[in-house]
């Protein structure tokens, strides 16, 4: 069974992640998913990954750059190194990823089919299916260059591939899973739905069953230039748009700073109050560390609420990049001594976790309950402010940034300090 489950329009960017920053990611995301596997199971965890919203917050919370393509291929290049070593244990594999190493996903899914007992034969097919639909039955003017597939022992699976259009220097992410419909080609999407892009062929709804069967009569009856010649003359011909119905669609704008529009600030001040309300009660031995605890109970507000939060918590993902700021000092520069706080925070929760000690686990779900409570009535500062603090404090914090540490650009000319404030391409 397969079905569309979202889809993402992003900014497209260039530049690699760096290695400091990607070996937290690989960390921070193993945990993330072993948390959540441990509270509600791997099927729930696969319906995060197929959620558009929960994936773009997914990797802003792990110092990703918050709104672009850069954050699928980091992601699922964390998660296949985090989860790897516990495919064991987990009972998840992933598969695939940019390039050649996209192409190698229906080998991958072979071995781990004769390793675990899934069918990989057919696995291997069905990530070959789903590749063909969204770059050929569905064309919406991007080519696809990324696929990863993401599967359980039980056989049960996700696909997150992402697309280009250099022309716009736009990318889309399409999102699948395997529940819903029962074929490839009887409406597996809930819906094509992007802006600005053009007329889209979607010979993979159900309404084109007698396209694609005329097709193939024409191909037989016709011969393949009688084709050409038929579709000269259609081309002359306006086409109607098809009404689509809506599914999960995010659309993250252009502009590197994270702007309040970007923000919902009712939650973000809930978060922020949560943290000061339940930080001295669930984390007194973290707060113990000088000058660093308070804010690492932030950053887990958020942590906490990318394990637990419902899909409608996730309408703003910028906000989870105040947890951990952005490698390309938007909105802050990584804080480098809270990240790995955060790691320590969450190792120590899910490893008790194993052995059914769930107390710290708990610790973070009060957090996360705290902050919905507290968010109807708290108020706070505004973005500006807020953003303006942690840059004051990035150097306390061993704040760094793909132009290198705070401390140092701090010191540096403040010529140098405006330039560093765009992205390199």
């Amino acid at each position: 069974m397969t079905k569309r489950a979202g889809s993402a329009d992003l900014p497209l960017h260039g530049g690699r992640v760096p290695a400091w920053l990607g070996q937290r990611m690989t960390r921070l995301g193993a945990l993330i998913t072993e948390a959540i596997v441990q509270h509600y199971g791997r099927d729930e965890f696969l319906r995060r990954v197929a959620h558009p919203f929960w994936f773009q917050s997914f990797g802003a919370v792990m110092g990703m750059d918050w709104h672009s393509s850069g954050i699928t291929t980091s992601v699922i290049g964390a998660l296949k190194r985090g989860l790897t070593p516990m495919a064991g244990e987990l009972g998840i594999h992933v598969c695939g990823g940019r390039g050649q190493q996209s192409r190698r996903t229906p080998d991958e899914l072979m071995a781990i089919g004769n390793r675990v007992g899934f069918d990989g034969a057919a696995m291997a097919r069905t990530s070959r299916l789903v590749a063909k639909v969204d770059s050929a039955a569905v064309q919406d003017g991007f080519d696809l260059y990324l696929h990863g597939f993401i599967i359980t022992d039980d056989g049960r699976w996700v696909v997150v591939q992402q697309g280009m259009n250099g022309e716009r220097r736009q990318a889309r992410r399409y999102h699948w899973m395997s529940e819903g419909m029962t074929s490839f080609l009887d409406s597996p999407h809930a819906a094509i739905e992007g802006r600005g892009q053009g007329d889209i062929v979607n010979l993979a709804d159900h309404r084109a069953a007698s396209s694609r069967n005329g097709q193939l009569d024409l191909l037989g009856t016709l011969g393949p230039d009688r084709i050409v010649e038929e579709i000269a003359a259609l081309r002359q011909i306006p086409a109607l748009p098809a009404a689509q119905p809506m599914l999960p669609h995010l659309v993250m704008p252009d502009h590197h700073d994270v702007r309040e529009k970007d923000v919902n600030m009712r939650r973000l001040h809930g978060a922020l109050a949560a943290a000061a309300d339940r930080g001295p009660q669930d984390f007194q031995d973290l707060l113990l560390t000088p000058g660093v605890g308070a804010r690492t109970v932030e950053a887990l507000a958020l942590v906490a609420e990318v394990v637990h939060g419902a899909p409608c918590r996730f309408s703003d993902p910028a906000r989870h990049s105040l947890a951990h700021g952005g490698k390309d000092r938007h909105p802050f520069p990584v804080p480098l001594k809270v990240y790995d706080e955060t790691i320590k925070v969450m190792k120590s929760a899910v490893s008790k976790g194993r052995l059914g000690r769930d107390e710290e686990l708990q610790a973070l779900k009060r957090l996360d309950d705290q902050s919905r409570m507290m968010e109807r009535y708290v108020t706070g500062p505004d973005l500006k402010e807020y953003v303006a603090g942690e840059f004051r404090r990035s150097a306390e914090f061993a704040g760094r940034s793909v132009f290198g540490w705070e401390e140092d650009l701090q010191k540096a000319p403040a010529s140098l300090t405006r330039k560093t404030g765009s992205r390199p391409e």
